[in-house]
Formats: structure tokens, C-alpha cells, sequence
């Protein structure tokens, strides 16, 4: 088959839609449940090649959370902590690496991956397709399915849930098109192979860039490649903890994606995590109630109703000192940026995060500024040489 009509395009007034092969080849996807719409297909399309890319760099399984054609989160399958389980709402069962993945990659921004589209480098096994079920999502796609993983799957949103299989031998033409306003774009795809090699040029005076680290840059990196621009990546422990993704602004993707991984961090005090939920409170409910009692440092955060609702007993605030003192802990986060930055502000901010090291391209008439102030702080700092704008 070579064409496949869509319910709609963007919105639901852009018709006819549909996706096919100009050269009258048969599509590499197969939708095995569902009816996927056209930003499920950007969403699936584009996660695939980001976590392809992550499996194929790391030897690791991969897994994404994309919404609306960035994604909210990444990650490959290392095991979960205690503390991960807890915050990601896994229980105690023990998980296949794909499913930790999958798990780490949803758990990274929770509210932003509300509603979708997950990427998976392997078959989707039993253990990843519950951890699915349990979560609000629009679909998955997978280069395969064991019949008990699409036995969970085709139960979900009573048979409606999108499952698409890739065929992982396809290879698109090395030229890509679109159209804009009726006139068709013309480009080289963009095959850059994201390897170890790409941050042997550290230009700061600390130079040790251990093995944990090379990874997360590469996550970092190859996330990026998949993410609207302007975006940076902030990565700890093999996963995306915060993307800030299509700003104008440099300084304002890394403030985005650093209050995110602030937030990530937050889930993890022993105040968020010692909240008592009313029972049958939903995950989303949950998430919600987390992320207004991690923005606040003051008693009057909701009203007394709001709160009866939510929790067993009214929780003790989270001051702002308590979590200027907990975020403080953390150190060794990695930090990718698809273009250079343009003033030392970016290194300011990223540090309030955690940030030791750094890769971006380079290429500012104030890369010795930049450059400074990763050395005030003792950082690490790579020059690519490489940008990785995505439109």
C-alpha cells in the first residue's frame, strides 16, 4: 500500500489528507489499530528516527514522548532507582529495559507528555505495553509487537488506541521535500551521525569528560536533532529531564527547559514524594496537583477545598529556600544546545540546574565570553562545530 487517507490534516477544516509514496513504493508503516491522524504521523515519524538514532549510539533500547513534533521527553533503558519508580508511578514489579525506558521517557515532563505519541526502538514487549495502557496517549509506533503487548494495546480506548509498526530496513531518499504556500522545498536529509567524536573539541580549561557524561551529551544531541528550534537539552542518567523546544530566544530555552528540570528534580524531595492523594485521585490529577505544589512556597497555594479534594491531609509548603537547597545537590547534568549561545547568560542559568557539561556548536563573536564563564564555574564545554536546527 502506498497511500493512506487521514481523517484530517492539522485541523479538522484541512482536507483531503493523506500520507503516500511519490515513487509508488509501498509505506514502511502499518497502522494495526487505530486511525492515526497527520500530527500523530509527524509525531511518530520523527520520533522513530530520534530513538533509532539513541539505540544505535548507546547499544541501549530508546523510548520518546513526542507532542507536536517535539519531544517532551527521552531516554534509554537503564534501570529504574526507587525514587524513579516512585515518581513515575512504575510500582514495584520489576521492568524490561524498553519499559524503563519508555517509563523514564514519560516521566521526564509529565504534564507536557499528557496526550502523546510514544517511539520505541524495539519490538514493544507485555511490560512497556502496560506501563502504556495506564497512560494518556494518542499512539505508538515500534518496529513490532508481541501478541500479549498488542493484545494490551488493542484493548486500550476500547479499540480506538493508534499502533503502527515501522519497518526498521526502510531508508528514505537522501533529498527531502515539503511545501510551503504552494512552493516545494528542496534539501539533503540531515545524516549526521552523532558520535563520541563530535566532543573532542573541549575548549574550557577543564577538560575530563567522563564516560556518563559522553553519553548524555549524545542523548542530548540526538534529541535535539528531532526537537523545533530554537531548543536546548538538559540530560542526567541517560535521560531527558528538561527540552525547551521553538523560542525565539536562546536564553529563553534554557530557562524553559531548566524549569523543567527543576521540576524533575522537585518530584524526587522527600515533601513531594511523602504526599498523601486521596485514593482513585487519576495519574493526571496527580501529576497536576504535583506540579502547582512544587510552583508554590506558600499555604494559600489552593483553597481549602482544592486541597480536600486532592489530598488525604493538607500538605507542609515547599518553601523557596527548601528547593533553592535541593536542587542545589545535584551536579553532572549535561547540557545540548542546536545552536551556539550567544552571551554567558546561558551558562548562568544552566548552572542554577545542575549543568557540569556542556556541547554546542560554537561560532559567536562572544564565544570567549561564553567560554569565561563556563571557567568561573569549572565546567566542561565542547565546540561541535555543528548546528541542528529542525523545522
Amino acid at each position: 500500500m502506498n497511500e493512506l487517507q487521514l481523517k484530517y490534516g492539522c485541523n479538522p477544516n484541512q482536507k483531503p489528507s493523506r500520507i503516500f509514496m511519490e515513487n509508488g513504493a509501498d509505506l514502511p508503516v502499518t497502522v494495526l489499530c487505530g486511525r492515526p491522524g497527520y500530527i500523530n504521523f509527524l509525531d511518530a515519524l520523527n520520533g522513530w528516527q530520534l530513538v533509532s538514532e539513541l539505540k544505535k549510539a548507546t547499544g541501549l533500547p530508546a523510548a520518546t514522548s513526542f507532542k507536536h513534533v517535539s519531544p517532551a521527553g527521552a531516554a534509554v533503558g537503564l534501570p529504574l532507582t526507587d525514587v524513579e519508580r516512585k515518581i513515575y508511578f512504575t510500582g514495584s514489579k520489576p521492568l524490561s529495559p524498553l519499559a524503563c525506558a519508555y517509563a523514564r521517557a514519560r516521566g521526564a515532563d509529565r504534564m507536557s507528555s499528557f496526550g502523546d505519541f510514544i517511539a520505541l526502538s524495539d519490538v514493544c514487549d507485555a511490560d512497556t505495553a502496560t506501563l502504556i495502557n495506564r497512560e494518556v496517549s494518542d499512539g505508538v509506533i515500534a518496529p513490532g509487537y508481541t501478541d500479549e503487548a498488542l493484545e494490551i494495546l488493542k484493548a486500550k480506548r476500547k479499540g480506538a488506541y493508534n499502533v503502527i509498526q515501522i519497518d526498521e530496513s526502510y531508508r528514505p531518499a537522501p533529498i527531502e521535500h515539503k511545501q510551503v504556500f504552494g512552493i516545494t522545498f528542496e534539501q539533503g536529509r540531515n545524516e549526521l551521525d552523532i558520535n563520541r567524536e563530535m566532543f573532542s573539541n573541549i575548549v574550557t580549561a577543564n577538560k575530563e569528560l567522563p564516560e556518563k557524561a559522553l553519553i548524555d551529551l549524545q542523548i542530548a544531541m540526538i534529541t535535539l536533532k528531532y526537537t523545533q528550534s530554537n531548543s536546548v537539552c538538559y540530560v542526567y542518567g541517560g535521560q531527558a529531564i528538561g527540552i525547551g523546544a521553538g523560542q525565539q530566544s536562546r536564553i529563553h530555552c534554557t530557562r524553559l527547559a531548566g524549569s523543567k528540570a527543576d521540576n524533575w528534580f522537585l518530584r524526587q524531595h522527600p515533601k513531594v514524594l511523602g504526599l498523601k492523594f486521596k485514593k482513585g485521585l487519576g495519574r493526571a490529577n496527580r501529576d497536576n496537583a504535583i506540579d502547582v505544589y512544587i510552583g508554590n512556597d506558600s499555604e494559600d497555594v489552593l483553597g481549602d477545598e482544592v486541597w480536600a479534594d486532592t489530598f488525604e491531609e493538607r500538605p507542609e509548603p515547599l518553601t523557596a529556600a527548601e528547593k533553592k537547597e535541593w536542587i542545589a545537590q545535584f551536579t553532572g547534568v549535561s547540557l545540548g544546545s542546536d545552536a551556539f549561545f550567544p552571551f554567558g547568560d546561558n551558562i548562568e542559568r544552566a548552572r542554577r540546574s545542575g549543568v557540569t557539561y556542556l556541547a554546542q556548536p560554537g561560532g559567536s563573536i562572544r564565544d570567549d565570553q561564553v567560554i569565561a564563564t563556563c571557567d568561573k564555574y569549572n565546567m566542561v564545554m565542547a565546540f561541535t562545530g555543528i548546528r541542528l536546527f529542525h523545522h
